[in-house]
This record gives structure tokens, C-alpha cells and sequence, in this order.
């Protein structure tokens, strides 16, 4: 989509093709304006990756809080 607007159709055409408003069409510009597209596959990929990891994480912590928990009332 940013290749077409920046080869010279109006954006409105271009959002308008691909169902987005304008200012979707410009938060995806300034986040992956200047890549190239499997640039910014992998960009989704680590940034998916990462929310995984997060969450996995959280959960890990949550169990340690609930064994200390358990150990300080056994006590």
C-alpha cells in the first residue's frame, strides 16, 4: 500500500482499494515506511513472538508468587 501512494496515487484511492481509513494508512507509514515488505513480515514476527514470550513470562511469575505463598503458610 505505501509503494502505491508513494509511486504517485492519491491516498485516498489507496485506502479506499484496501478498505482502511486514511489514518490507519498513515500509522502503517510511519511504522514500516521505508522497509521492504519481508522487512516488515519479520518485524510482525518478532513483535508477535515477544507477546508470547511476555505472557509466558507473567504466567511463570504468577506461579512462583503462588509457591511462596503456599511455602510461607506452611511455615
Amino acid at each position: 500500500m505505501i509503494k502505491e501512494q508513494e509511486s504517485g496515487e492519491k491516498t485516498a484511492d489507496v485506502c479506499r482499494r484496501h478498505g482502511i481509513s486514511s489514518a490507519t494508512f498513515y500509522k502503517y507509514k510511519s511504522k514500516y515506511g521505508g522497509m521492504e515488505p519481508s522487512d516488515a513480515k519479520r518485524l510482525r514476527a518478532l513483535e508477535d513472538e515477544n507477546g508470547k514470550l511476555k505472557k509466558l513470562l507473567a504466567e511463570q511469575m504468577l506461579d512462583n508468587a503462588m509457591l511462596r505463598d503456599i511455602n510461607l503458610k506452611k511455615w
